[in-house]
């Protein structure tokens, strides 16, 4: 349940040239004051990697299934 963001990314024109989508995985931590990425007080939460790298995973085995 990641909340609506107004951001500004260039990556609409990406997409232009190329289909593609953006995704959020949530790496904020409840209980925490989380600033957006382009803030000089972003913190990555390193412990969101595994996930991250999972959903990768789950992907390309999805679109390139294994004969």
């Amino acid at each position: 349940n990641v909340p609506p963001a107004m951001g500004s990314e260039d990556f609409a024109f990406m997409l232009l040239k190329r289909p593609g989508a953006y995704i959020a995985i949530g790496a904020g931590e409840e209980g925490r004051d989380n600033p957006p990425v382009h803030n000089p007080y972003y913190d990555f939460n390193d412990n969101i990697l595994p996930l991250g790298a999972a959903y990768w995973v789950a992907l390309v085995r999805q679109q390139l299934p294994v004969s």
